[in-house]
């Protein structure tokens, strides 16, 4: 599940640098080209995905053992 989670994560930020590069003219050819609404939905996918990689990321935390 946790090789799910990082793909999911890479494949928002590689959508999410696409949208954005193409929402600032960089990227011509596309519907998307100058709009800025899609420079902002791609920095907001490249953040979320840069989220999902780095909380997938993390160890997990060790359980301290039950007192009795």
């Amino acid at each position: 599940m946790r090789i799910v989670k990082k793909l999911i994560g890479v494949v928002l930020m590689f959508f999410g640098v696409i949208w954005f590069l193409q929402g600032i003219n960089v990227l011509p050819g596309s519907f998307m080209t100058g709009q800025i609404r899609w420079a902002i939905y791609g920095g907001i996918a490249f953040l979320v995905g840069l989220l999902v990689l780095v909380w997938t990321s993390r160890k997990p935390r060790s359980v301290p053992p039950a007192s009795i």
